[in-house]
């Protein structure tokens, strides 16, 4: 069938590990938008340098093929109308398009780490189906269909609590075949006491 290829990385690690301005400024990001590790951040960066690096090959080319790149990008949500603006695109901008920054800014969670926790756990709805992964880029046209799943209840529990409005509920130990395994006679109890 051929050959399995080795799984490349998706990031690129910084040239300079313990660079305190750098990591003060990723713990920044981290905080702000609930990531779980630097890796996000850097593959953010990566990803943001592959767009700018398109931009930069299509200066000489003509305006067709710069408007079609134009237009892909305003469909996934970054408002771009000319190469600066591709250029000056940062890392910010790339998570304000991820799934759990935007289920936290439509309201659907009250931290950016509860709309985390509601994505690895399915509870998130894109287009009526579970997403479960946080970094998953939302395009305009997904960003109403964003929803959070409906809970539901067992009918059993339902149907008691339906009973328990309307006062029918049954005490333990009154049930219809005769379960006198929890009654004791007042006369029996007075000859033992």
């Amino acid at each position: 069938m051929g050959d399995i290829k080795r799984k490349k990385k998706k990031y690129k690690k910084p040239k300079r590990p313990f660079d305190k301005q750098r990591i003060d400024e990723e713990n920044v990001l981290a905080q702000k938008y609930g990531l779980k590790n630097k890796r996000e951040i850097w593959r953010a960066e990566s990803e943001v340098s592959k767009i700018r690096r398109r931009a930069k090959a299509l200066i000489p080319k003509s305006d067709e093929e710069r408007k079609e790149f134009f237009e892909k990008l305003n469909k996934q949500g970054f408002k771009v109308k000319e190469t600066s603006d591709v250029l000056a695109l940062t890392k910010e901008d790339w998570f304000k398009r991820r799934l759990q920054t935007i289920v936290f800014s439509k309201k659907l969670a009250r931290t950016v780490k509860q709309a985390r926790q509601l994505i690895v756990h399915k509870y998130v709805l894109v287009n009526g189906k579970a997403a479960n992964s946080p970094g998953f880029m939302v395009s305009l046209e997904l960003e109403n269909k964003i929803e959070i799943k409906s809970q539901k209840q067992k009918p059993k529990k339902v149907e008691k609590i339906e009973k328990i409005k309307e006062g029918v509920v049954e005490k333990p130990g009154e049930g219809k075949g005769g379960d006198k395994v929890g009654k004791v006679k007042e006369s029996e109890g007075v000859k033992n006491g």
